[in-house]
């Protein structure tokens, strides 16, 4: 695909038309086939993620018309995760910042289990999966595998499956073959009518389509799934924040070519914006430019997940040109330049909303200049800078400081001891300002 062409392809992708059309095109299909209103739901035993969602599938079966097909996973497609065991170590804690935001049970540690006992357990919801009463009964077996209470463990399976978990290996080899064929590789997701919906923080887009069908009864318009971001910006009112308070900085560890990137350094520059807090914004490079890979599949999810958050927030997304290669050397390698002059947040922004949006080809000297002299920079001298590799050191490490404090991705970001990977969790970060604020006693209260 040419370089001219791939923005408006991707501006196509990622429209609400072509969304709508796909969208009454599988309703039509579902109503000539005289079909329910099936979810697809993959769960995985010691996923935190899974647990949790698992505990509102009921909330949510009462409020819309429903039907559940579960499908129980084990095994993690290991191309997808570059870091399992950080990814791991980092759901649990924040299955537990989504677990006391939603008021559901998720214990502080991980249960103490073995690959046998996680097998065994598998194998006793893949036996449910075929008869009425999955949800309850894995609801039961959740509860008491993550909360190490093996005598209500032995209890629930039953023995003869325990002995022949072998006889269910057909059986998960065809849910996660199923699961990977969709077009995905997480557990905790629901599948609804070609769109995915990850756990617990993607819930409130499948709310708001079932709503948009008619389909939410009584509560018409209600959304639950809502409350990382709901009252972002708005926990107290600007005329109580005082405009110096403490020396902590919001870091985030920033990828040119991660979309979550974009979306995180606009709601980042705004909450210290509002907060009247630094913003330190250390690139690392792309995952391809490490010579990692990043699958097809999960970069197509993730450029359809990056543009209906974008929405959410009502940033713009979609007409792209990827910056992959020289476009993001040529960024990095003005980011000092610019610091200097007092606009690198605002030259990584601007940049960003250029390839992300704008569909600006920073890899060519018309388009970076747009993007060096609409923020006010020199461009005669920027474009002398664009030789200089001495960013190549700084961006490594950057990267060593992201993984040593236990994170692998971007986006990630730091304020004092929260350590948060996702743009999802920038609402986290304000939280711990405001109770910063709150215990120096520089405000009355939170405004709620």
């Amino acid at each position: 695909m040419s370089n001219f062409v791939a923005p408006y392809v991707a501006r196509l992708i990622t429209s609400p038309g072509l969304q709508r059309f796909k969208r009454a095109l599988t309703e039509k299909h579902r109503l000539r086939k005289k079909q329910p209103h099936l979810v697809t739901v993959y769960l995985r035993i010691n996923d935190p993620y899974s647990y949790l969602l698992l505990q509102v599938l009921e909330q949510l079966e009462s409020r819309y018309p429903l039907q559940y097909d579960f499908r129980t996973v084990l095994n993690l497609q290991q191309d997808m995760y570059p870091a399992p065991e950080l990814w791991e170590k980092n759901a649990l804690v924040d299955g537990g910042y989504l677990a006391g935001l939603y008021d559901l049970q998720l214990p502080p540690k991980k249960a103490q289990s073995t690959p046998q006992r996680d097998a065994q357990v598998t194998a006793q919801l893949l036996h449910w999966e075929l008869q009425p009463g999955y949800l309850g009964n894995a609801l039961s077996l959740f509860e008491a595998y993550w909360q190490a209470d093996s005598l209500k463990l032995d209890a629930l399976i039953d023995r003869r499956i325990a002995s022949h978990v072998e006889c269910y290996q057909h059986h998960l080899q065809a849910n996660e073959n199923l699961l990977e064929s969709s077009g995905h590789y997480l557990s905790a997701m629901l599948h609804y009518g070609g769109e995915w919906y990850w756990g617990l923080d993607r819930l409130e887009h499948l709310e708001h389509r079932l709503n948009g069908m008619g389909l939410g009864g009584a509560g018409g318009t209600d959304v639950h799934f809502n409350r990382g971001y709901q009252d972002f910006g708005r926990q107290i009112s600007p005329g109580k924040i005082p405009k110096t308070h403490n020396n902590k900085a919001i870091e985030l560890y920033w990828s040119l070519r991660s979309p979550y990137s974009y979306i995180g350094l606009v709601r980042a520059r705004q909450l210290a914006e509002y907060y009247h807090v630094p913003l330190v914004v250390k690139p690392v490079l792309p995952m391809v430019m490490r010579r990692m890979q990043v699958p097809g599949a999960k970069s197509f999810y993730i450029f359809r997940d990056v543009k209906r958050e974008a929405d959410k927030y009502g940033i713009d997304f979609g007409f792209v040109a990827d910056p992959l290669g020289e476009g993001v050397e040529r960024c990095y390698a003005l980011y000092e330049f610019a610091k200097s002059a007092g606009v690198g947040v605002e030259f990584l922004e601007s940049y960003a909303r250029g390839v992300w949006s704008e569909g600006i080809r920073s890899d060519t000297d018309a388009g970076l200049q747009k993007l060096v002299q609409r923020v006010g920079l020199d461009w005669q001298q920027a474009r002398g800078l664009l030789k200089d590799e001495s960013w190549r050191l700084w961006v490594q490490e950057n990267l060593a400081q992201l993984y040593g404090n236990d994170l692998w991705g971007v986006p990630s970001f730091i304020y004092g001891d929260v350590k948060v990977f996702g743009q999802d969790r920038v609402d986290s970060i304000e939280r711990a300002i405001v109770a910063d604020l709150e215990g120096m006693h520089l405000i009355e209260s939170a405004d709620g």
